[in-house]
Formats: C-alpha cells, structure tokens, sequence
C-alpha cells in the first residue's frame, strides 16, 4: 500500500493496492479526501496521530498494523503490515506532507527451512498466555538475541517482539472472532495484565476496540 497525503491530510497519490483497502473501486474516489472520509472512526483516528508526529518531522519506521480490507468481497480480510511514514520535504526544508508504505507480511516465508526459527515460532504460539522473553527464545534458538532478531527478520520480517506481539494478538482475534469467551478472559488468556491493557494494544495496532473487531467479524461471518 503506498500513498501521499498533503500537510492537510488529503490523500494526493494513492496505488491501486491503497484504493481496494479504502474500499472505493478508483482513484478518483480517494484523492482529495481524508482518512475520516474513508475510514471508521478509530482507525482514521490513528492514521491521524501517525501523520500528525509525522509532519512534526518525527520518521515511523516498521510499525506494525493490522490492516483490514474494506473493498468488496473483502471485508473480513485483516493482514499484518509494517509500515514506513516519512516527512516530504519542500525545497526549504519544511515538511509539507506524508508519504507512507505499508508492506503486506503475508505468512511465514521459508520457516520449515530454518529448524530453529521454526522451534522459537512454535514456542511462541504454544505460550501466548506467557510470553517468553528475548532471551528465552534466543536460548532455545541456541543463539544471541541479536542473531535470533536478524533470522526472524529474514524469515517473518518481524522483530523478536514484534513477532511476540503479533502471535498474542492473532490468538485474541481468534478467540473474539470464534467464542464469546469474555474479553477480560481473552487478555488474560494471551498474556496481557487486565483488559484495559489489552484494549489498548489491540486497538493501536487494528484501529479498532476487541468489542468492535469482535461485532464486526460476526457481522461479515458467512452463514449456511
């Protein structure tokens, strides 16, 4: 995904890729508008922030997001991304807009290839409600940290913790999606001190509450 927004927040370039997530079937139907006239509400919210820290000359890099598909056929579609916000720059110096990439990490590349990375991802999987530290990874990796950290970048393109952050995220979504398991037992059923908590990093990085995601995928189950 790859677009270019003015110091006012209008989208100015956008890609095909950009245009199908914003749900619109043409450019013509993005450019000129904003996050808030193409997103809901939470998830506009953060676009803002983001852009706001942004235009302040603050760089993101590798921030990861769980972006849904709002397009057609498309709206139970969420993916990981990692995305890069940069300041665009006048011939002066001065920060004019935004451009941003958002990459789709799609699954695990090549994991069966690499036994250990593949041992630290079953790891992680298997204790969701106990996270495992840096170190304790690196130790069944029979490596460094550091090492552990460059491997699971060229496997998931995922940080240590981020892939750590990503594996208890996607085991909560899962739960609110398939049960109606309570979502202070879903925090604390993937590692997180209480809901408050769990709510806050849920919606930062999916740009919506667990009770939103949860009504919304109900919304978009397919039925017999």
């Amino acid at each position: 995904m790859f677009c270019v927004k003015d110091a006012q927040g209008r989208y100015v370039t956008v890609n095909p890729t950009f245009v199908r997530r914003a749900g619109r079937t043409s450019r013509r139907d993005v450019l000129g508008r904003r996050a808030e006239d193409l997103f809901v509400p939470d998830l506009a919210e953060r676009y803002a922030e983001q852009d706001a820290r942004v235009l302040a000359g603050t760089e993101l890099r590798h921030e990861l997001e769980l972006i849904r598909a709002l397009g057609p056929g498309e709206a139970a579609a969420a993916t990981w991304h990692l995305t890069t916000k940069l300041p665009v720059r006048d011939g002066e110096g001065r920060v004019v807009g935004v451009v941003s990439v958002s990459q789709d990490l799609g699954e695990q590349r090549d994991a069966a290839t690499f036994p250990a990375v593949a041992r630290v991802i079953d790891h992680i999987a298997a204790h969701v409600a106990d996270p495992p530290s840096a170190a304790d990874l690196a130790a069944i990796a029979g490596t460094s940290t550091t090492a552990l950290s460059r491997r699971l970048r060229r496997v998931t393109g995922l940080s240590t913790t981020q892939l750590v952050l990503r594996t208890r995220i996607d085991a909560a979504a899962r739960l609110l999606a398939t049960t109606a398991t309570p979502i202070a037992d879903i925090a604390h059923a993937t590692g997180f001190y209480d809901q408050a908590a769990f709510s806050r990093q849920f919606a930062r990085l999916a740009g919506e509450t667990p009770a939103q995601f949860r009504r919304r995928e109900r919304r978009t189950a397919p039925t017999d």
